[in-house]
């Protein structure tokens, strides 16, 4: 017999085994002894009331053994001499297209811009040294894209577009944690995501895919309107009539050789702002109303959001435990982000403060499908000016930015290239610089002392979604204009983050194929 049920338990019974299950026994009024295994199905944490509770609905098998796997394998064959398909970028849209091509029986072709994931961490070592990015390798470009080296958080919105839960089984059949199959907000952590991106690429090979690593796309051949051919570094040429496009949200290069091309792209709106730190003992307090956390709750986190003028101003990307690290892809720009270990251990808590842009914002850089883009990197190349152009942050207490003052002393940071104590307001524009101000007097009143003079602001976060939309059809997920081109994920301006990426590589992968065989 089986049961499923809904639980809550105190922290402590929910982390410890043999107590988790004398409290599901006793809930369902049956022997210890009785319960064969209990499966997760969702757990999440409460924290809105003083006493936190850990709820969770989990399936229970009485006097019988559990009947499947948590997850199982799905059919792939040899694919190496079935039709081809190239992928162009190797972060999570690519990779998990990869995976789905191989199981309706065609081989994925991988042309990657940057190195395999381990040789990428010597880079970005390098960068945070102080040393010039390598421009195709770096925290943004490289196997795995961006998530890779970013805190691995597994949790979406975009859940009705498609199957997430085949994206987590892909991941936990790859080496990721049991937990990140029934959290509700699950993550895997920075030093966790490189050997599973690893595990990924040995996947696809064993079934007959290829990569190629070390491969920029610098030109498309269409003919009749038509994909027939892909160039990579100028001077290696690859046929082919279709082409997944998932080159991230950084890759400005590709959007100026598609709108070199004629092919049509459209501006988007997007966020920037800046990194805001606190002490992760701070925001543990704060959050679990007063008291330490003590060893059975996990690092605390937030989510904020206010309208202000008409614009919305939100927390983005927050990373508990974790650290600020340099996202730049070229010399001459300041662009951050952050990441955090699968334990979420260290003793700072960053998040993006951000504030939504759109078409009004880049008046200044023209009407055309590029406009976004130029505005996000004017932002990002001042940054770097105020800086001295390193890779210094510009950085500024909370409470001086409010007040208008520049910071005479900066608290410690997780942000290993450094900090340079500048006035954040003279890197953006008023009206944003007001909608930030305003919204971080707002997020002190639900966080009191969120913008204290312990709280750091660092700039520039600016990297939150791509700038430009690639149009494509709802329905074939085809580019309007151009058969055999399939934009894809964050890059193409219809994903944001890791889930959804690879949520919208597999949904792109089985077009694909619908197309190839029409």
């Amino acid at each position: 017999m089986t049961k499923e049920v809904d639980i809550r338990l105190s922290p402590e019974i929910a982390a410890d085994e043999t107590l988790f299950r004398k409290a599901i026994a006793d809930h369902l009024c049956v022997a210890v002894g009785e319960i064969c295994g209990i499966r997760k199905l969702k757990q999440s944490l409460d924290a809105r009331k003083p006493t936190v509770w850990v709820n969770c609905r989990v399936q229970v098998y009485i006097s019988e053994e559990p009947g499947s796997k948590i997850a199982e394998w799905p059919e792939m064959t040899n694919v190496s001499q079935k039709p081809e398909v190239v992928i162009i970028g190797a972060g999570p849209a690519g990779l998990f297209a990869a995976l789905e091509l191989i199981c309706v029986g065609l081989k994925p072709v991988i042309f990657e811009r940057g190195k395999p994931v381990a040789e990428r961490k010597a880079d970005i070592a390098s960068i945070n040294r102080g040393a010039p990015p390598d421009k195709n390798s770096n925290l943004c470009f490289g196997e795995g894209g961006a998530g890779t080296f970013s805190d691995g958080k597994l949790f979406t919105r975009s859940i009705k577009r498609g199957n997430t839960r085949r994206a987590l089984e892909w991941l936990f059949l790859h080496g990721a944690d049991e937990r990140i199959l029934y959290e509700v907000h699950p993550h895997i952590g920075s030093n966790k995501l490189p050997g599973i991106i690893a595990k990924m690429r040995e996947t696809i090979l064993h079934h007959g895919g290829e990569y190629h690593f070390n491969h920029c796309l610098t030109e498309i051949g269409i003919e009749s309107g038509k994909i027939c051919k892909v160039v990579f570094n100028g001077n290696i040429q690859c046929e082919t009539s279709a082409i997944i496009l998932a080159t991230g949200h950084s890759a400005r290069d590709i959007y100026q050789l598609l709108d070199r091309k004629g092919i049509l792209l459209e501006a988007k709106p997007f966020a920037l702002g800046v990194r805001i730190e606190h002490s992760q003992e701070f925001i543990d307090r704060a959050q679990y109303h007063g008291k330490p956390r003590g060893k059975y709750l996990p690092p605390a986190s937030y989510s904020l959001a206010k309208q202000i003028d008409g614009r919305g101003v939100f927390s983005f990307c927050m990373c508990p435990g974790g650290q600020i690290v340099p996202a730049v892809t070229s010399p001459g720009e300041i662009v951050l982000n952050g990441m955090s270990n699968a334990g979420r251990t260290g003793k700072f808590a960053n998040a993006g403060i951000v504030v939504t842009v759109d078409n009004k914002d880049f008046e200044l850089f023209g009407e055309g499908a590029l406009a976004g883009m130029l505005f996000q990197q004017a932002i990002e190349q001042k940054a770097a000016e105020i800086s001295g152009n390193g890779i210094a942050a510009p950085s500024q207490r909370a409470s001086d930015f409010i007040r208008g003052k520049i910071s005479s002393r900066l608290p410690e940071s997780s942000y290993f290239p450094g900090c340079v104590s500048a006035m954040i307001r003279d890197i953006f524009p008023k009206n944003i610089c007001n909608a930030l101000r305003s919204g971080l007097i707002q997020f002190d009143k639900q966080i009191r002392g969120f913008a204290s003079s312990e709280a750091l602001l660092l700039a520039t976060e600016s990297r939150t979604s791509s700038p430009i939309r690639i149009p494509r059809n709802p329905a074939t997920l085809m580019h309007n204009q151009v058969t055999g081109l399939f934009p894809c994920g964050e890059g193409a301006g219809y994903s944001g983050g890791i889930l959804s990426s690879a949520v919208d590589g597999m949904n792109t992968a089985l077009q694909v194929a619908v197309h190839l065989k029409s």
